[in-house]
């Protein structure tokens, strides 16, 4: 019976460790920053945690303004763009209208118009107009 208690206190013992072991976690010493300008700029310097935590407000505003006007500087390149094509579309209008003009104003010149309606049987007059006088109407 003996050996039975002394492996029951010695599985007893081998527990209680385990059990301490696991109880207690391990404390890892805390990483120290290293000692640099760049580090001591941020904890020390200027610019702190608390600094930083003022200025956020403003940063933010700046932000938004940036964003702003990279929104502004693509809205100007599309009008750009746009203004362009319109000015092209306009050239291109004013040559069209340019020559349906030039074409119009041929086609209704005498010569012209004697020989189109010469297809149809009609004859320019030779003859130069008469004026009719209605006699009694007190002219």
């Amino acid at each position: 019976m003996r050996n039975k208690e002394m492996d029951n206190r010695f599985k007893d013992e081998l527990l209680k460790g385990e059990v301490e072991q696991e109880a207690q976690p391990e404390v890892k010493p805390k990483a120290e920053l290293p000692r640099n300008f760049v580090t001591g700029l941020f904890t020390d310097g200027v610019i702190s945690k608390e600094t930083a935590t003022e200025m956020l407000p403003f940063i933010i505003f700046l932000a938004f303004l940036g964003m702003i006007y990279i929104g502004n500087r693509h809205f100007a390149e599309n009008n750009i763009r746009d203004i362009g094509k319109l000015s092209k579309e306009v050239k291109e209008l004013s040559w069209d209208f340019k020559t349906l003009k030039a074409d119009l104003m041929l086609k209704s010149t005498q010569t012209e118009v004697a020989r189109r309606v010469d297809t149809l049987g009609l004859k320019e007059s030779v003859e130069p107009p008469k004026k009719i006088i209605i006699p009694g109407n007190g002219k």
